[in-house]
């Protein structure tokens, strides 16, 4: 996000601007942790996607 000030605003205006831009929800990445359920060694599944891309 980029919000642009001139110089002419007043800084308490710029503020408001940036304060008014910022996203309502943020992202809780928790409920995500244990979802995927794997039989395999998670870092030999990183690695093995890894050494597809050479």
């Amino acid at each position: 996000m980029v919000v642009e000030i001139k110089s002419s605003k007043d800084i308490s205006k710029a503020k408001k601007a940036i304060d008014n831009n910022q996203p309502d929800k943020k992202f809780n990445a928790y409920k995500f942790c244990g979802v995927l359920k794997v039989d395999e060694d998670p870092l030999k599944i990183q690695q093995q996607l890894r050494d597809e891309w050479r």
